[in-house]
């Protein structure tokens, strides 16, 4: 699914239908403060991130915008190399639609009103939490994967009895990189959060080891019956 460019943290490109292409490994700011995120993002920039996730309801985004112009990301050619995420639609500065928690008939209803299937459907995924029903239909008509809370807000790091820490010895690599790299092998897009500099490098090191097939599936086994988070149906931010 990726179309061979290689970005500076050699983090590959998912190609989108409407001929865009995203970093597969991206850095989530929710839970950020507008202050604090600025050297957050500056020290991702510098380990090679080049995929932010905002929203305009996380109250960071002026935040975000201080640390793109200090570090040059904000015009010209290295803000061509930046792909970053807005939940918005009405100024017409976006270049790629995306939707966020859409389910099958939710989709469906925005393909019969609109005539168009989203580029990127943002969801709740994780070992535990696997929406394979979402996945498959997403995958069927062409819509990125891309997943939040792709750790379960770090709960699944000791899911299945000690599954994941075994892997994760068996590679010398950490829990949440056993996590992360099954979401690469998925060919789903990842946005894990990470405020430290050490950690943020950490979720970029993804691609010097594989899971084998045997490791693979014993993750595909830990699909469970809760979510980390709200449940996009009846939650609210009013």
């Amino acid at each position: 699914m990726t179309n061979g460019h290689i970005n500076p943290a050699n983090v590959p490109d998912i190609a989108l239908k409407d001929g865009h292409s995203i970093p597969q490994v991206g850095l989530g700011v929710l839970r950020i403060d507008d202050e604090g995120v600025v050297p957050v993002i500056e020290s991702a920039l510098e380990a090679g991130y080049r995929h932010i996730d905002g929203a305009a309801g996380y109250n960071n985004e002026a935040g975000v915008g201080r640390a793109l112009a200090a570090s040059g990301y904000n015009t010209g050619a290295k803000r061509e190399t930046l792909w970053v995420t807005a939940k918005l639609r009405d100024e017409g500065m976006a270049r790629t639609l995306g939707v966020c928690n859409f389910m099958p008939a939710d989709l469906k209803r925005l393909h019969e009103e609109t005539g168009a299937w989203p580029a990127v459907n943002q969801i709740e995924l994780h070992p535990t939490w696997q929406q394979r029903e979402v996945v498959a239909f997403c995958k069927e008509h062409g819509i990125a994967v891309e997943a939040y809370s792709p750790m379960a807000r770090g709960a699944d790091l000791n899911a299945g009895d000690g599954t994941i820490e075994k892997i994760a010895a068996a590679h010398e690599v950490s829990p949440a990189q056993v996590i992360l790299r099954w979401h690469i092998e998925n060919g789903t897009i990842i946005i894990p959060k990470s405020v430290h500099a050490d950690r943020q490098k950490e979720n970029l090191n993804l691609f010097g080891f594989a899971l084998t097939a045997d490791e693979h599936a014993a993750i595909d086994a830990l699909d469970g019956p809760t979510r980390a988070g709200h449940d996009p149906l009846t939650f609210t931010y009013a």
